[in-house]
């Protein structure tokens, strides 16, 4: 943490937290008994991104293909998700931590979007940092449904540029992550904030979600700001 220059840091970190099913089949354990460890590794990094100076962490939580897992599971991660956001509300009050979602919640259970709505009204106007988690969310459906309202509005063709197709995102109050984070060594997009991400430096660690923790997060932004971020122009027009 003491090597992390404050001067150059992501605004918003976006992180696709993968290996929960790996990480048990290791220790030769369900697949839950993954994804339950996998929140203390929630709470860590959340922690640790507040801690640094982070205003914008989205956790790619469920994504719309994960609803074709096996049910026993996908029944499992909805009460898991139902129990944590339960818990963890004190702890986002606490660090005044503001929480959002992303996604078509609508499709999870009813009991899970209670408690989310519960603690977004809870922690609406906490202003630390801002965590997102992005729930039942498809970056190809986030892209059709913004084009869809587009056409539903009646806009000209001339009238659509990316400023004005961006207000169409779910993510329009949210600026564009400048680093995303995949764990568990797979070297995949996976449907995730896919126009967002246009210009994001991408890390990629071999460490499974539920190992990870606020030292692998400093490891990714240390590499990050190794980085130089041109978009599209030379080295030697950025040194001018």
């Amino acid at each position: 943490m003491e090597e992390i220059d404050a001067t150059n840091l992501p605004k918003h970190i976006a992180i696709t937290m993968d290996g929960n099913g790996r990480w048990a089949k290791s220790k030769g354990k369900l697949r839950i008994f993954g994804h339950k460890n996998g929140v203390k590794a929630v709470r860590d990094t959340v922690e640790g991104a507040a801690e640094i100076g982070i205003k914008y962490l989205t956790l790619y939580a469920f994504s719309s293909e994960n609803w074709n897992r096996p049910e026993k599971e996908v029944n499992a991660l909805m009460t898991l998700l139902v129990s944590a956001i339960n818990k963890e509300t004190k702890t986002l009050m606490d660090n005044n931590i503001r929480l959002s979602t992303i996604g078509d919640i609508n499709k999870l259970p009813s009991k899970a979007q209670k408690e989310l709505q519960e603690a977004i009204s809870k922690t609406k106007d906490n202003t630390r940092m801002t965590l997102v988690l992005a729930l039942s969310y498809s970056g190809r459906g986030e892209i059709l449904i913004a084009v869809k309202n587009i056409i539903k509005d009646g806009k000209e063709p001339e009238e659509i540029n990316e400023a004005t197709f961006q207000q169409y995102l779910t993510t329009k109050s949210v600026p564009d992550p400048e680093l995303l984070i995949r764990t568990s060594g797979e070297y995949r997009i996976s449907n995730f904030l896919l126009w967002q991400i246009a210009y994001s430096e991408l890390y990629f660690t071999d460490t499974l979600w539920p190992d990870f923790r606020k030292a692998d997060l400093y490891k990714a932004i240390l590499n990050y700001q190794t980085r130089e971020r041109r978009f599209g122009k030379t080295t030697e027009q950025l040194q001018k």
